[in-house]
């Protein structure tokens, strides 16, 4: 079961204006599953995206990648449970123009305004014929209020649909903010087996739009890491139709900008947050903050080889306040010149190791009692500087992997 997160109250979900989301069966794998969906965007929406570093990234991200530098304005998104679309050579890349140029026909417009993207099992041949023939009930289905529908119909191994929204007072104007995000394993920095989309109607600059969707990643998206897989089609995408009644946003470092980046990140933050929380098989959200770094790069680097350890994982999983295991991850992060002398380490509120060394104040069945909590904070301070960090994991149980023994099943 997901650690404390709930499945999104459509009505609780700002629609945005200038996007209607439609969601339909197209029994893409699986049949009588939402598996298809459909963004459609007005005329005059700004787009940019951040997608993996994986080199053997799958075919809908080169496309959308593409048509992203294409300088035409996006008008629509598709996107295709149940198939990745990766590892899937030149028919692959065929198969997603097909469905690029499928949409645009339906709507109008030229395929390069289209982005599509797909999760789900890696080198199997993409099913476009039942895509495209689910196009029109997708288009049909489409409302503005139908973000809930579209948290549903983008999971995979997801337990449940993941959704934020919020608003946010800029220029004198309200200004709405809703996303969705899907996401359970192959999780790391640098993006991996998740999407993410989410859209404003703020008026932003196009020119501000690129920075501002690496920012949003790179403060929530890239601070989350199930099992160190970076996987092959993670994207996150944001959208802003400049429908609302305030000047544009040109800078990030206004007073406008600010605000604005402030309140999207909260929602991608949770969006995050969510994936993590839902993680295959977690019992344990877990916060590891590092702090008195150098510089942020080396606190990253820590809070990584902490959240990344399996044997790490695995004791928050059993309870076990096996706490040499974070000290030795700190250790090998790679921190060449750290001083093992400057360092504490904290769970929660109990100091565990001072100095370098067990605290003598320090006893057992506080680390336990800390160790047994569904969210539990890990602080590492590494005397260093005035540096720090954040990233967010979680265990890892037996359920993991019966989940990913079971996956193509």
């Amino acid at each position: 079961m997901p650690v404390n997160l709930v499945a999104p109250v459509a009505a609780d979900l700002h629609p945005i204006a200038g996007v209607r989301i439609g969601v339909a069966e197209a029994g893409v794998r699986k049949a009588h599953r939402k598996d298809l969906t459909v963004f459609l965007l007005d005329e005059g929406a700004s787009v940019a995206g951040v997608f993996t570093q994986n080199r053997f990234c799958a075919a809908p991200v080169q496309i959308s990648r593409e048509h992203l530098g294409s300088g035409q304005s996006i008008r629509a998104m598709v996107i295709n449970t149940g198939n990745a679309n990766a590892g899937t050579g030149a028919d692959g890349l065929a198969r997603a123009r097909s469905t690029c140029v499928a949409l645009a026909r339906q709507l109008n417009v030229a395929p390069e305004q289209i982005l599509p993207f797909s999760t789900g099992v890696i080198m199997e041949p993409l099913p476009n014929d039942r895509i495209e023939a689910g196009l029109p009930a997708a288009i049909a289905d489409a409302q503005p209020g139908h973000w809930a529908r579209a948290a549903e119909g983008i999971m995979t191994t997801d337990t449940l649909p993941k959704a934020f929204s919020a608003q946010v007072q800029i220029g004198g104007a309200t200004v709405s903010i809703t996303g969705i995000s899907k996401g359970a394993g192959m999780i790391r920095p640098n993006m991996a087996t998740m999407l993410g989309f989410l859209a404003t109607d703020a008026c932003v600059a196009p020119a501000v739009m690129q920075q501002l969707a690496r920012e949003l990643a790179d403060g929530s998206f890239n601070r989350v890491t199930i099992d160190g897989d970076t996987s092959t089609n993670d994207s996150f995408v944001v959208v802003a139709t400049n429908k609302a009644a305030h000047a544009p946003v040109t800078s990030l470092d206004s007073a406008d900008g600010k605000a604005l980046k402030a309140a999207m990140l909260s929602v991608s933050q949770k969006l995050a947050q969510a994936i993590v929380r839902d993680g295959e098989g977690a019992t344990k959200f877990i916060t590891v903050r590092v702090e008195g770094g150098k510089t942020g790069d080396e606190c990253r680097k820590v809070a990584y080889a902490i959240a990344h350890s399996p044997l790490v994982k695995t004791a928050f999983f059993a309870s076990d306040p096996n706490l040499g295991r974070i000290l030795a991850a700190v250790g090998y992060a790679g921190i060449d010149d750290l001083d093992q002398t400057g360092i504490d380490l904290y769970l929660d509120d109990v100091h565990v190791a001072l100095h370098g060394g067990r605290n003598p104040a320090y006893r057992e069945e506080d680390g336990q009692r800390v160790m047994k909590q569904s969210e539990i904070t890990v602080r590492v301070l590494l005397g260093r500087g005035t540096a720090a960090d954040t990233v967010w994991t979680c265990d890892f149980s037996h359920e993991y992997v019966t989940i990913n023994a079971d996956y193509r099943s």
